[in-house]
């Protein structure tokens, strides 16, 4: 009897996830904290049973859910009742107006994960299914590799579910993602490197000491989480699929992801099918995926990060390829942007949407903004823009490029002068922009 089967005699709940298979040659493994095939040393994803997905869902199932991930549990690999509910997803999908407007697009929506719980970020999501699995795994102890959003989720649901937490992040990190994820009281290893050389002592301590790392020995289970971006997106916009998706590109898991998560709502006759452009965003500071898009290749060359957007610096991205072959064949595009228009994209989300996003979002809206220029959007297009992280954690990024409050007495006439001086720049600055 297999443990699945275990769990369905002893709970009622019919797990669909069945095993572990390499993306490359198909090769099968069982269900434990492994994420690379010993033989084609691609990496590892979950397998599902869709005729039990399809016995088990319907759209009227899903909606009498929680208002949570797990209204699509069946679609995630947990087999306990009760997985770790943090309140995770569900985040708004904004009908952008004053955006949209400003960028000549008609049917443009915001996934606004900024907003997302309990960390305000996409993470929440990848983290909330891999700690839950963690525990069925037999998991006291767990960690993770973290360019800040990572390391928050971790410490926070971990603190939640009562596991031992231990984060490894780069030294350099912003101070809002140190002290976000300190609050918790975890222990936090700031390490003097990069990401990818955070990642690789990981992967060392990892084999040490036998800890479940969300996104190393656990990232099989980790990844299917940004599957539920896909899903609320789908469901949000009257269980249809949009035209044209634009999303950050970091190790390009949540970008597969969302991918294999249209495909699956497809797959179990939620959705009607039909072609989705994926396009990708990367700072130019840290853009190998994108320069392979760039070149033709289909291979990624590994760089070494600088850019003001560290949430997504990854120099060596574990999914970089399969990012690649998902927006070749579906006819969508791969974009980098600088720092100075990373800005730029925070705050014209900002000010348009009153959404106040970190640098990668800026990035994200950035290469919107670069894609629709260059006529690679069609204005007619359902566009949808996923934001996936809180501006609150990246201060430091805009600090120095947005105003300053007007400091004035407690009297009428020193607000009146106050109020003429901030129109007079105002006035100013228009006609800046125009000339």
């Amino acid at each position: 009897m297999t443990q699945a089967t275990q769990t369905q005699t002893q709970t009622g709940f019919s797990p669909t996830f069945t095993h572990l298979v390499s993306k490359e040659g198909g090769v099968k493994y069982p269900l434990k904290a492994l994420h690379v095939c010993e033989e084609t040393f691609s990496p590892l994803e979950v397998a599902y049973d869709y005729d039990a997905i399809r016995r088990q869902v319907t759209r009227e199932t899903i909606q009498a859910g929680p208002n949570s991930i797990w209204r699509y549990k069946a679609f995630l690999p947990v087999e306990s009742e009760n997985p770790i509910d943090v309140g995770t997803g569900m985040t708004p999908l904004v009908k952008s107006h004053r955006l949209a407007r400003r960028l000549g697009l008609k049917n443009l929506y915001i996934k606004n994960d900024a907003v997302n719980m309990p960390t305000l970020s996409f993470k929440d999501r990848v983290v909330s299914v891999a700690l839950t699995r963690a525990k069925e795994l037999g998991f006291t102890t767990v960690s993770c590799a973290s360019t800040g959003n990572l390391a928050n989720s971790t410490a926070a649901i971990a603190a939640y579910a009562g596991l031992d937490c231990c984060v490894f992040i780069p030294a350099d990190l912003e101070s809002g993602k140190v002290l976000g994820t300190l609050i918790y009281n975890p222990t936090v290893m700031a390490v003097k490197g990069n990401y990818d050389q955070v990642n690789r002592l990981c992967c060392e301590v990892g084999n040490t000491y036998g800890w479940g790392f969300v996104n190393i020995n656990l990232r099989p289970y980790y990844s299917e989480g940004s599957k539920t971006l896909g899903f609320e997106v789908a469901e949000q916009l009257g269980w249809k699929l949009p035209d044209h998706i634009v999303a950050p590109l970091a190790s390009g898991s949540l970008y597969t992801k969302i991918y294999k998560g249209f495909q699956e709502f497809v797959k179990v006759g939620l959705v009607e099918d039909k072609p989705v452009r994926f396009s990708g965003a990367q700072a130019e500071g840290c853009s190998p995926i994108a320069t392979a898009f760039r070149e033709g290749r289909d291979f990624v060359t590994p760089v070494k990060p600088d850019t003001i957007a560290k949430s997504i610096a990854i120099g060596n991205p574990a999914d970089g390829y399969y990012a690649l072959e998902i927006a070749r064949k579906t006819n969508g595009n791969i974009e980098s942007v600088n720092d100075a228009e990373i800005i730029e994209g925070i705050k014209l989300l900002a000010e348009t949407e009153g959404i106040f996003t970190e640098t990668a979002g800026g990035t994200t809206v950035a290469v919107l903004k670069k894609l629709v220029e260059a006529g690679k959007i069609d204005p007619e297009e359902t566009t949808v823009v996923y934001i996936t992280g809180n501006g609150l954690k990246t201060q430091e990024a805009v600090q120095e490029y947005i105003g300053q409050p007007l400091f004035i007495e407690p009297k009428l006439d020193s607000f009146e002068r106050a109020l003429e001086r901030s129109r007079t720049l105002d006035r100013l600055e228009w006609q800046q922009v125009l000339v």
